[in-house]
């Protein structure tokens, strides 16, 4: 009980909760939504959302690549933190751009993405990781 109630961590600990939480985030983000908007790219290149007026198609490939080829290196761990930045990028356009003014069950996936992928540009990969194993 004394544990539980306990704000001290291991190293051990601290390294499975960054794995846990890179891999999740990474895999979720990855399957359910960059894989979905690669398949669909055909249809939704003329229509992505375009909050920097560079272009629809340009806008859909910045998050493809994001929420595909970023969340993959996420996953394994390799350039964890510099592949965390377009991933946020992403997500906060998603929260305070394109979502502004619906209800928050709305986005509320957009929310948890970002806080997740915030959470792992600042705590890093961990030693559970590519960028771990190469003493990075």
């Amino acid at each position: 009980m004394k544990r539980l109630l306990s704000t001290a961590y291991t190293e051990t600990s601290f390294n499975i909760a960054a794995f846990v939480l890179r891999v999740t985030f990474g895999i979720l983000l990855f399957a359910y939504h960059g894989i979905d908007k690669l398949t669909k790219f055909g249809q939704l290149r003329n229509s992505f959302f375009d909050p920097f007026h560079i272009g629809h198609q340009t806008s859909l490939l910045l998050v493809i690549f994001a929420e595909v080829f970023c969340a993959f290196l996420l996953v394994i761990g390799l350039f964890t933190r510099l592949a965390a930045i377009p991933i946020v990028i992403s997500m906060a356009v998603a929260v305070f751009l394109f979502h502004k003014g619906q209800s928050v069950a709305g986005y509320e996936k957009a929310i948890l993405f970002l806080a997740g992928f915030l959470c792992v540009l600042f705590v890093g990969p961990g030693r559970y990781s590519v960028d771990g194993a190469m003493g990075r």
